[in-house]
């Protein structure tokens, strides 16, 4: 399958292209560093946030604490700034399997879906890791930008529809990055251009993983839901951002 049509669906899905001066202030050298520390907080939020999902609605007590346990050396490592690269390297796959509790009403599927989800983001967490210890880049904490905030404003108070919006939210938010990745891939380095061009089958499998689920999961048709938050998440993308981030919006250059 060519980038183009692995592409398609994702363009069609999302509701505005990321705007071409998010790209130009992207592409420039200097900004290299933030944008990979960045990626990097974005890997394990996404990791993160799959495994509250099915800790909350889905998996027995047992497999929720090994999912908290195997989440343990990548914390440590970015909050802490403990442990090393080879120690996340031993702890690249589970201790036990994770299984549904017997009163969810979500089964297997969830658990599934968002272990492997799971899986490849602290895997690719991993992989920005060596291209930063590569190029000497070190880790720094930095502040969150307004994009999963601007999102999680959204979404509704009562259950199913908390976890339906949340579901549609980590498709859009896998969506742009599937996207932003085969936008930027052509300005960077070869080995960049690569990695990030690696990363596109996954993000657009991710996408479609949360869009299958969340209708799996309410009680009613979700294409107006998916409508709201693609406006939604377009604001975010298209409008002025003065904070430079992997899915801020419009770069606001001060000069």
């Amino acid at each position: 399958m060519t980038t183009e049509t692995l592409l398609e669906p994702i363009l069609n899905f999302l509701q505005c292209e990321t705007p071409d001066e998010w790209i130009t202030e992207a592409k420039k050298a200097e900004n290299l560093p933030v944008l990979l520390v960045d990626h990097l907080m974005c890997e394990l939020k996404a990791g993160q946030t799959a495994m509250l999902l099915i800790r909350k609605y889905a998996v027995d007590k047992e497999s929720g604490q090994a999912l908290m346990k195997w989440f343990e050396p990548y914390e440590k490592y970015v909050y802490k700034k403990q442990g090393t690269m080879a120690q996340l390297t031993s702890n690249s796959h589970l201790a036990k399997e994770i299984k549904p509790r017997d009163d969810s009403p979500y089964g297997q599927e969830l658990v599934d879906k968002m272990v492997l989800l799971i899986k490849e983001e602290l895997h690719h967490f991993y992989q920005v890791l060596e291209i930063m210890e590569n190029r000497d880049i070190p880790y720094q904490n930095i502040r969150a930008g307004r994009y999963a905030k601007g999102l999680m404003k959204h979404v509704r108070t009562y259950e199913p529809c908390t976890l339906v919006d949340k579901l549609i939210i980590g498709a859009y938010i896998e969506a742009r990055s599937c996207e932003r990745f085969a936008k930027l891939a052509p300005h960077l380095e070869p080995d960049l251009n690569k990695f990030y061009i690696s990363l596109l089958r996954s993000e657009a499998r991710h996408y479609q993983d949360y869009l299958k689920l969340a209708q799996m999961i309410s009680d009613e048709d979700i294409t107006e839901r998916i409508k709201h938050f693609g406006l939604v998440e377009a604001e975010l993308i298209s409008s002025n951002d003065d904070d430079f981030k992997f899915h801020s919006g419009k770069p606001i250059l001060i000069s």
